[in-house]
């Protein structure tokens, strides 16, 4: 399924941090109840759109892994995997 974002906004797929004890136990990111701050985007919309109707383009691209205020992202889930609609504005960093 081809998800298209309008506007601002940018489709992320969440990456969850696995925590590895010092013995070797791999921790689930399950255990955390928290929102993942960081994932991969998998689409982007046209640009924001400004009050006099021009359009600016988007500086985040697909493929960009990101940072992302906590609880900004409205979640969806599509053919049983989970992505998450944020607002480029509510995107804090790009990690390179």
């Amino acid at each position: 399924m081809n998800l298209k974002p309008l506007y601002g906004n940018v489709i992320v797929k969440p990456l969850a941090d696995e925590t590895v004890t010092k013995s070797g136990i791999v921790i689930p990111d399950t255990v955390s109840k928290e929102k993942p701050e960081k994932g991969e985007v998998v689409a982007v919309g046209t640009g924001r759109l400004q009050e006099g109707g021009t359009i600016v383009p988007l500086i985040v691209k697909i493929g960009d892994k990101v940072m992302f205020r906590k609880y900004s992202p409205d979640e969806i889930k599509v053919d049983g995997q989970e992505y998450l609609v944020i607002k480029e504005a509510d995107i804090m960093l790009i990690i390179e």
